[in-house]
């Protein structure tokens, strides 16, 4: 979950490290951090920190730190904005694989990554989860969903090369997860994060990500995580009615452990996603709006679904700018006395 809150150095703020400690020790089995751009060309959003350089070593050790000293394991989920990134954020210009812009208003066109960029981008992602293991970090996830670089080479709207990076349009990701794998040595855990699908034509379908499960599997990874904004959805597009969770866990057949999202709430939907095949299962807005889930759910109390109307940051422990995201988007959260989250 972004947090909009890093300091302008990128550097993690004091008021993030609160926000992941609490988390930790309200029973979270697994913390993991918002993305964590690997390059400047990948700064996505306001207030997201960094993970580009040595100089963030000290940063990624506090994070380790504020996690892992109540017992949780702590993961960096590392990140390449793409075509997503504003420009005046990245450089002047965003880069993706080819240029063309995203399908959304106002969307500004990026310039295609020259092939040394590619290489270099690939560096840029070894280099940053060596240096999250040597700062402590428990583990690293790859950030290859939600639109960002990574499934932007993916998708067939976003790749139109004629290289070797356009002709196998997965050969960028697995080049990444094979850096990262390398650079970290075997023992230390590393996860890739994927979407399923995508609204545009043409765009990701099942087929494409069937093939991209069939080839991290392959990979010596410890789990696959689904981006889902529901864990009962089905196709985006209408080409099936079965569970997406179901399709996902169905292609992987075990080989890896699945990481289930979307919309959980209760003890009993975190039970259903399991018994879809799911080994894990994330929790976002949840794990904001109710800190000491797993405490609290396991116990059988009753949980918070929505934010205080005012004073969230004190109460639920949220770091500044993510509390001024969450009163300022209307719909994302439910709050009290306002209005109700979109479901």
């Amino acid at each position: 979950m972004t947090t909009y809150s890093s300091l302008p150095n990128g550097d993690i703020a004091p008021d993030e490290l609160d926000y992941l400690r609490r988390r930790a020790e309200g029973g979270f089995g697994m913390v993991m951090t918002a993305a964590c751009y690997v390059h400047p060309s990948g700064h996505a959003f306001d207030g997201q920190w960094a993970c580009d350089s040595d100089e963030r070593l000290p940063s990624l050790r506090s994070a380790a730190d504020a996690i892992q000293e109540s017992g949780a394991m702590g993961v960096l989920q590392i990140h390449h904005g793409g075509r997503q990134c504003p420009p005046a954020l990245c450089g002047g210009q965003s880069v993706s694989a080819s240029a063309i812009p995203a399908e959304r208003p106002n969307a500004a066109t990026p310039r295609a990554l020259k092939e040394s960029e590619v290489e270099d981008l690939i560096r840029a992602f070894a280099d940053a989860a060596l240096r999250a293991k040597r700062a402590g970090i428990q583990g690293i996830e790859i950030h290859g969903a939600n639109t960002y670089l990574l499934q932007q080479f993916v998708s067939p709207h976003s790749n139109r090369r004629d290289d070797r990076w356009g002709r196998d349009r997965l050969a960028f990701p697995l080049a990444v997860t094979d850096a990262v794998l390398d650079a970290v040595g075997p023992g230390y855990p590393v996860g890739y994060r994927f979407s399923p699908e995508e609204t545009e034509t043409p765009g990701i379908r099942w087929p494409h990500t069937e093939a991209l499960i069939e080839a991290l599997c392959q990979r010596p990874l410890d789990w696959l995580h689904i981006s889902l904004n529901d864990y009962r959805r089905t196709s985006l597009v209408g080409d099936f009615d079965e569970p997406v969770l179901h399709k996902a866990s169905a292609t992987i057949k075990g080989r890896l452990p699945l990481i289930g999202v979307g919309r959980v709430q209760t003890l009993q939907e975190a039970q259903a996603v399991l018994a879809m095949g799911c080994d894990l299962v994330a929790l976002g807005r949840m794990a904001i709006t109710e800190p000491e889930w797993p405490q609290r759910a396991s116990a059988g109390e009753p949980l918070r679904t929505s934010v205080p109307e005012e004073d969230a940051a004190s109460l639920l422990t949220l770091p500044a700018g993510l509390t001024r995201k969450i009163y300022s988007v209307h719909g994302w959260f439910e709050v009290e006395g306002k209005w109700t989250m979109q479901r």
